[in-house]
């Protein structure tokens, strides 16, 4: 099921570039940071490939995706900016959760806007690093500098991965979802332990009650 639902998503990404050229990778990659499941690894390695063949330039291609990846980030951010009041009194109004919420904030607050840098080039992450930044409304103008360079070296590296595998481009997904499985992994581990370290706090809380 999964394995067909990735392959109808390669296809359109595939016929879309095809037959849009830049413009299809600009959107593309500004949808992938709207929270869009459409992956990069397919997209620029595919577009990599296609510079190959001489139907881009490859400077170019990364310049476009990294564009592509800072307007839908800031279209995310824009949303979740707007959003951000509303969830923060959601959380603050939990006595379960509104500690860790400001814990939160203040992380994002210190060190979000460098962290965008780092995750810019982490799969899955990537995608939704832009969320939180405007839940806890980082810096906007640091956080469009960093999101635009960590993207650069993301769409470079894919692209660059492309024309060099030329024919073979599509070898690189399978490395590539290897890694996603490992990262999905993780961020599961890591809620599983945050819900098992609230549920032992409330328990806590009802037995000194």
């Amino acid at each position: 099921m999964i394995e067909s639902i990735f392959s109808a998503v390669a296809n359109f990404v595939l016929n879309l570039i095809s037959q849009m050229g830049y413009w299809g990778v600009f959107g593309l990659m500004a949808l992938e940071s709207c929270n869009i499941p459409i992956p990069s690894e397919v997209i620029m390695p595919f577009s990599g490939f296609l510079a190959y063949q001489g139907r881009f330039n490859l400077h170019w291609l990364a310049l476009i995706g990294a564009l592509g990846n800072l307007f839908g980030s800031l279209i995310s951010y824009g949303i979740a900016f707007k959003l951000g009041n509303k969830i923060k009194q959601f959380f603050l109004k939990s006595k379960i959760f509104a500690s860790d919420y400001l814990k939160a904030e203040s992380f994002f607050q210190k060190y979000g806007v460098r962290s965008a840098l780092i995750a810019r080039v982490l799969p899955i992450i990537r995608t939704f690093i832009s969320f939180p930044a405007g839940v806890f409304k980082v810096s906007l103008g640091r956080f469009s500098i960093y999101t635009f360079f960590g993207s650069l070296i993301w769409s470079y590296l894919l692209a660059y991965l492309g024309f060099y595998l030329g024919e073979r481009w599509n070898i690189i997904e399978n490395y590539f979802h290897r890694f996603d499985y490992l990262i999905v992994i993780v961020i599961v581990a890591l809620v599983c332990y945050y819900i098992y370290r609230k549920v032992k706090e409330l328990k806590s809380r009802n037995d000194l009650a």
